[in-house]
């Protein structure tokens, strides 16, 4: 009796757990058939929730450096807030919140959201303070959140603004040597797979960097931003005491072709993007053009030494003063009489150059010029850079061969002149202009033999004399060697009678010349408005400090104690 029952009761466990088998075995083909029928697009959006995806990393954009080292363009992490408006519009309580941190207006929040609702990611503000970025990571699983980016800064400001230049608000160059050399300092950007979860963020970083950041390279500049500063202050209280339109100055190694200060009134401060506008971003010194006055005849007198029809001892008539070409008339301030050719520049008597150029042949003197680097880019690679013109001597009448001598008819830029006067001082090597350190000195091209640039040389030198008209250029320890230009400025018609620009252009030391430098002032106003009055003095005071800063040992109290000694023994 007893085993009848025990196998009964087997019986029915064995049922029972059959039973259950099958249940389970049941639900699990509903399920997976509810799955397969019903539930398939409610698993796929859940799954849509969480996927990997790819995000771009952005690079580090390389400094700009001056010649010691000092920054002159530096990146600094700066987030920026985006928002997954598909998101972020499911939660108006938090509207309120996100514009008070942002410092916007609510209903333009709203309305940016309204319009961008079919969207996943929109920018609301681009680099942004700190404080800002704190308040906006509280927002984060509402859809708000930050990106990496980085934000340009410029130490200097609006002392090396024209030539530096800015960037976007991508940090690409826009202007300047910001622009000219953008792909070495851009770097590459990199990319990560990142696990975003159902409110569209990334929650994860998945296997490390698919394609690793390439940072941009560091670039070490020409500059020496102490003599930027000198510079930029000098020319800075010339426009402002002569209240003049405007200014350029520039210095020059002669050697390598080495920018070392180049500054342009009226600044502007590049990391005031309200700034960035108008005429102020523009780099004078190398894309405006100017007819350069009485700084050309220097080049006339190569010309003519290189010609070989004249020598420095010539005689040349200027009286009474005045010369008839056709229907025009070529004035001096007064009858200098007859002047050797050193003494023509000294005075910078229009009729002495005139009858010089007249007496060779006009293609002649456009081939020196044309080898000067008139008429062409100097090599600097900056951006916008004009090329000035010079016709060909082929076209020139009589009249245009005479003016071109005294700087009309023909146009040029304050670094191509910066450029031919270093030829002159170098020797007769024209350098290639670069914004970039040198390491070595490099050759350049010669254009003149070393005996006619010694003599041109001489013909600089007397100009800075107390009976030249560039003696108020005189450095104090230094022999220094320039030209002083007057230009009027071209108006519809003809030249304005009261609208000038006053050059000067030099170099020094000049018994061994080390630096180059050129100073353009538009419009002075004032009773002297000459180059001799207006830029000679700005160019004392730059080239002083230009040698003080880079060492230069001076040369006129050497000189001057070896005359007396000579003078002693006589």
């Amino acid at each position: 009796m007893g085993k009848v029952k025990a196998k009964a009761e087997m019986h029915n466990r064995r049922t029972v757990a059959f039973a259950i088998v099958v249940a389970v075995a049941v639900g699990l083909l509903a399920r997976t058939g509810y799955l397969q029928l019903i539930g398939n697009d409610k698993l796929q959006q859940e799954a849509a929730k969480r996927q990997v995806r790819h995000v771009s990393v952005p690079a580090y954009r390389g400094m700009l450096l001056d010649r010691h080292g000092e920054p002159l363009a530096i990146s600094t992490p700066m987030p920026s807030v985006y928002v997954n408006p598909q998101q972020f519009i499911q939660y108006p309580d938090k509207w309120p919140v996100l514009a008070k941190a942002l410092g916007i207006n609510q209903s333009d929040l709203e309305e940016r959201l309204q319009s961008s609702q079919h969207l996943k990611f929109i920018y609301l503000r681009r680099l942004v303070q700190p404080q800002t970025a704190r308040e906006v990571r509280a927002l984060k699983k509402y859809g708000v959140g930050l990106e990496r980016a980085f934000r340009r800064y410029y130490p200097a400001a609006d002392v090396s603004a024209q030539l530096v230049g800015f960037t976007n608000i991508s940090d690409r160059g826009q202007e300047g040597i910001e622009l000219a050399l953008d792909e070495q300092l851009a770097g590459v950007p990199g990319e990560r797979r990142l696990l975003i979860n159902l409110h569209q963020q990334g929650v994860e970083a998945i296997g490390g960097e698919v394609k690793p950041v390439k940072p941009g390279r560091d670039v070490q500049l020409s500059i020496d931003i102490r003599l930027q500063y000198l510079v930029y202050r000098e020319l800075q209280d010339a426009v402002e005491k002569y209240q003049a339109r405007a200014g350029s100055a520039v210095v020059m190694n002669v050697h390598t072709g080495e920018v070392v200060a180049l500054v342009n009134q009226p600044s502007f401060n590049p990391n005031d993007v309200s700034e960035r506008f108008g005429e102020s971003p523009r780099n004078r010194v190398v894309t405006d053009v100017l007819e350069p006055g009485s700084t050309m005849k220097i080049f006339l007198m190569a010309a003519a030494l290189e010609s070989g029809q004249y020598r420095l001892s010539d005689k040349i008539p200027t009286a009474p003063g005045h010369l008839r070409i056709g229907k025009y008339t070529i004035k001096d301030h007064r009858n200098y009489g007859t002047l050797d050719l050193s003494r023509v520049i000294q005075k910078s008597s229009n009729v002495g150059v005139t009858r010089i150029a007249l007496g060779l042949d006009p293609v002649q003197q456009w081939e020196v010029l044309d080898r000067f680097g008139f008429g062409h880019l100097t090599g600097s690679e900056f951006p916008g850079e004009a090329e000035g013109k010079l016709t060909h001597g082929s076209e020139w009448g009589r009249i245009q061969q005479a003016t071109i001598t005294f700087g009309y008819g023909v146009s040029v830029t304050t670094l191509q002149l910066a450029r031919a006067y270093a030829a002159i001082a170098s020797g007769g090597t024209l350098p290639d202009v670069t914004f970039l350190k040198q390491k070595e000195q490099r050759s350049g091209t010669r254009i003149i033999n070393e005996q006619t640039a010694q003599v041109l040389q001489s013909m600089l030198e007397s100009v800075i004399r107390p009976e030249g008209t560039g003696y108020r250029a005189r450095v104090s320890g230094y022999r220094v060697a320039g030209k002083t230009g007057t230009a009027r400025k071209s108006i519809a018609g003809g030249y304005s009678e009261d609208r000038y620009y006053a050059l000067f252009a030099g170099f020094a030391p000049a018994s061994r010349p080390e630096y180059v430098a050129v100073v353009a002032i538009d419009e002075p106003i004032g009773e002297a408005v000459s180059g001799g009055s207006v830029a000679a003095p700005v160019f004392s005071q730059i080239m002083a400090g230009t040698l003080r800063l880079m060492g230069s040992v001076p040369d006129r109290l050497k000189t001057a104690g070896v005359n007396r000694s000579k003078e002693a023994g006589s």
